[in-house]
């Protein structure tokens, strides 16, 4: 008898497209690695008028619309989760920490303990707050008793793709991910996957 797949969460916010198109790239990894994925978009707490006011930002809301809200429940269904989320002066974009504020109860009852956690990051330029970004959100994992699962320098892609062993972390200038930022989430996701297989037995 085989055991059920793993259960796995990417949870992502994306202002401008690239942290969709990391979650899209996770996510796809992590299901050709075996697992039950489920994609799901932050909520978009900025006004509505401020959105309309920038088109990428408009147009990429839109894009989105097909991929479910993120809720506490996709936390405690997953076996596993990665969090994406664009850096807002060294921390993650607000949007994402108001997601966060809302699993207050699963944190508080223990379902958040054991499972894995890693994260995933952009922002304009390298030296931007990726790193700390990443931390941050690593902090908030031990909070939750997670086992966090960065990459370290675990394949070379990692060093391809900048060298950041906390997790993979894009500059968004507006380009399509190069194949080396794609490889380097790839390997990140389809490492959890399997380090959480192995914690399920």
């Amino acid at each position: 008898m085989t055991n059920p797949p793993v259960k796995f969460a990417v949870i992502f916010y994306s202002t401008y497209g690239t942290g969709l198109a990391m979650a899209r790239e996770a996510a796809a990894a992590a299901e050709a690695a075996g697992a039950e994925v489920r994609l799901r978009r932050v909520r978009e707490t900025a006004p509505q008028e401020v959105v309309n006011g920038q088109d990428a930002w408009k147009a990429n809301l839109e894009a989105m619309q097909d991929i479910p809200e993120a809720t506490p429940d996709d936390l405690e269904w997953a076996d596993g989760f990665l969090f994406s989320a664009p850096t807002r002066f060294g921390g993650a974009a607000s949007q994402m920490r108001a997601y966060i504020d809302t699993l207050g109860g699963l944190w508080g009852s223990g379902k958040l303990a054991g499972k894995t956690f890693s994260a995933m990051t952009s922002a304009q330029n390298p030296n931007g707050g990726q790193e700390t970004t990443l931390q941050n959100l690593y902090i908030m994992g031990m909070h939750f008793g997670a086992i966090l699962t960065p990459p370290g320098y675990t394949d070379p892609v990692i060093f391809a793709s900048g060298g950041n062993p906390y997790g993979a972390s894009v500059s968004a200038d507006g380009s399509p991910l190069s194949d080396a930022d794609k490889a380097s989430i790839r390997h990140q996701a389809r490492r959890q996957v399997e380090l959480t297989m192995k914690l399920k037995g």
